[in-house]
């Protein structure tokens, strides 16, 4: 609840107008029994006046409570939906502040069910608390001392009532907790299945895996029905649990005031009022007990959100809005890293040193730790031992905005965002202008199918990339890795959807336009990097060789094998 009062003092004010009003709108509730043993009070006495007066003392005061409630709801609804936002958008933030490791840890379904289904849940107990729950504890509370006002001697009747409620609240709600757990896991199981056949539909029907994947999705989903029925029959038996505790309480009630009545008719308008109290309390406490199922969804998505706003990222930037002028200079030295969970480091002791303006190729068998080694370029990743340094300075010496305008990285998954072409190029630079694209786009030779369309660079692009073929995807992938000229830049089997004329092309405009870039050409072809100025040859996560096509063909037998599997031809 810690993080949920953090935020609600942004919204104090609002917070205390509230309570407030429900204040007024629970007293003029419980004022009106006082007024009713009145009139009945006067009804027996006959004594008309007084009716008039009390009566119009009671639309009045309905009338301010309704006006209260009123009020009341639509200030809760503020509090709640700013609080919503305020959470949602400090999660968003918290998670782009997150490592890949970070991510892997939550992984991305469980991420996207915390922020919103958790983060809704939450919003919905802010409203219970400032609207439902604090006029349930005022009107308990209220509903109790009225009540003994009202008729002292049957006070024990409302204290036992309480005690059978709390008894049946222990009985019913201690397991609760835990089963809402085991939903919002299952939950986030079913949305990742979801979310992954559609994304790989293509394979499900061209496998015809159709009914695996429902059988799969079935499993979680019988499981999810069955923890849920299994929380509706909480509510099935708490609830009539409840009415008989209350109905008991009144049956002793009547029986009890029955016996008083022959010695005071006056009690008749006093057990009126009592028994409207005993309804209130009953009322608060049934509505308690089922808010309280309500809360415990919340209490749970409070705790999970809270999992991810205390996870501190793995890597730390520096703080400095500043932007340092690097050369494309690279080195390792001596660096190790593993993946988290992990026996084997997925690279060993790895040095070595890229002037700038080079181009440097990186080949070895699959596994080798290839991409690993770029990725500790752009820091998606620390190293566990070592230094990776960019103009002669550590990366942990860089602030983000530094490193991320000197280093450029083009994955082999071409991920692409809903919008446009120019929206998606600007994520490479933000204030690109047309003629940055066109440049951008002639070098990777996205521009020829860019043409072709009648929007051009404002063109659509749906969810990721669904309506560009892969090499359209790749080369627009490309122009927004280059778009912002960077000082090192990384191609990750990048061209690998291209033709053999299209690659040909992208590695001559990249050589010409971005002739001083430091170029880092990760390839599963050795025909890719044979005219590069190094290569770098990784074995099981060890460089185990550096120099040209030709010096490697000669000294490096893990080159020799690759290149003879791959049954590549010497360069002239």
């Amino acid at each position: 609840m810690k993080l949920l009062f953090e935020h609600l003092r942004a919204y104090r004010i609002r917070v205390v107008l509230s309570l407030l009003l429900v204040c007024i709108m629970v007293g003029a509730q419980l004022w009106q029994p006082r007024l009713l043993q009145d009139i009945m009070t006067h009804i027996i006495n006959d004594d008309m006046g007084n009716i008039y007066v009390i009566g119009i003392q009671l639309l009045s005061i309905a009338a301010i409570g309704l006006v209260a409630g009123i009020l009341n709801t639509l200030t809760s609804a503020y509090v709640a939906n700013g609080v919503s936002a305020d959470l949602r958008e400090r999660v968003f933030t918290k998670v782009q502040s997150f490592s890949l490791s970070n991510v892997e840890k939550f992984s991305t379904g469980n991420l996207v069910v915390r922020q919103t289904r958790d983060v809704q849940a939450i919003g919905q107990l802010t409203m219970m608390m400032l609207q439902i729950i604090a006029s349930i504890v005022l009107m308990f509370i209220g509903g109790f001392i009225f009540g003994v006002i009202a008729l002292p001697r049957l006070w024990w009747v409302i204290i036992l009532l309480i005690v059978a409620v709390m008894i049946i609240n222990m009985t019913v709600m201690a397991p609760l907790g835990k089963k809402f757990e085991i939903v919002m896991k299952l939950v986030e199981k079913l949305n990742a299945l979801t979310k992954n056949n559609l994304l790989g539909i293509r394979v499900v029907k061209s496998f015809v895996q159709e009914e695996n994947e429902g059988d799969r999705f079935t499993a979680i989903s019988d499981d999810l029905t069955k923890y849920t029925i299994s929380i509706g029959r909480a509510f099935a038996i708490m609830i009539p649990a409840f009415m008989l505790a209350a109905n008991m309480a009144i049956i002793l009630s009547v029986y009890l005031v029955g016996n008083m009545v022959a010695a005071d008719p006056a009690v008749i308008g006093a057990f009126a009022s009592f028994m409207t109290y005993l309804g209130m309390i009953m009322g608060a406490i049934i509505m308690g007990g089922f808010l309280m199922i309500m809360m415990q969804q919340g209490i749970v998505s409070l705790k999970r959100v809270r999992e991810v706003l205390e996870t501190d990222p793995d890597i730390i930037y520096i703080d400095d809005d500043g932007i340092d002028s690097l050369d494309g200079k690279v080195e390792f030295k001596n660096v190790s890293f593993g993946y988290a969970g992990e026996a084997e480091h997925s690279l060993h002791d790895v040095s070595f040193i890229v002037e700038p303006g080079e181009v440097v190729g990186i080949v070895g068998t699959t596994g080798s730790g290839k991409s690993t080694l770029a990725q500790m370029i752009p820091r998606l990743f620390d190293p566990q031992q070592g230094e990776v340094l960019i103009g002669g300075k550590n990366l942990k010496e860089l602030s983000k905005k530094t490193l991320r305008c000197t280093v450029s990285i083009v994955l082999q998954k071409a991920v692409l965002f809903s919008g446009t072409i120019a929206d998606n190029l600007r994520h490479g630079k933000k204030d690109a202008t047309n003629s940055d694209m066109v440049r951008a786009t002639d070098i990777s030779q996205a521009r020829e199918f860019i043409l072709r369309q009648s929007k051009q660079y404002i063109a659509p692009v749906e969810e990721r990339g669904a309506n560009y073929s892969g090499g359209q995807k790749q080369r627009l992938s490309l122009a927004r890795g280059i778009i912002g000229d960077p000082k090192v830049l990384i191609l990750d089997d990048s061209t690998s959807a291209l033709d053999a004329k299209s690659e040909k092309l992208v590695k001559e405009g990249i050589d010409i336009e971005l002739k001083g870039t430091t170029t880092f050409i990760i390839a599963q072809k050795i025909s890719s990097v044979l005219h590069v100025d190094k290569i770098l040859v990784l074995s099981a996560g060890r460089l185990v060789g550096v120099g040209t096509h030709k010096e490697l063909r000669s000294s490096c037998d893990a080159y020799i094998e690759i290149y003879e599997t791959q049954k590549g031809r010497e360069a002239n």
